[in-house]
């Protein structure tokens, strides 16, 4: 369950709620008990270390070149006449 930020309209207060990602918003502040409540925009708390599966699959946006250079580039050696004992 994540934990929302709420800021009341009227004072100020600001608390925060651990609820259902399913709950309404509440909307009473607790301070002065006016329906000024409402939910602020904030920054997830939720944070990747360590050498998971986002370092080593998706770190690198760059495509990974697994072909390799033809030695020779696909020439090879012209074969060699075979020698006869009868030529020499």
């Amino acid at each position: 369950m994540p934990i929302y930020e709420y800021v009341c309209g009227g004072c100020g207060h600001q608390l925060e709620k651990l609820q259902k990602m399913s709950a309404d918003p509440i909307t009473n502040c607790p301070e002065c008990k006016k329906d000024t409540l409402s939910r602020k925009i904030s920054a997830s708390s939720f944070t990747l270390t360590g050498d998971g599966w986002y370092v080593t699959d998706f770190k690198d946006k760059k495509p990974k070149n697994d072909t390799k250079p033809a030695a020779s580039e696909g020439k090879t050696a012209p074969p060699t006449p075979p020698t006869s004992k009868a030529d020499s």
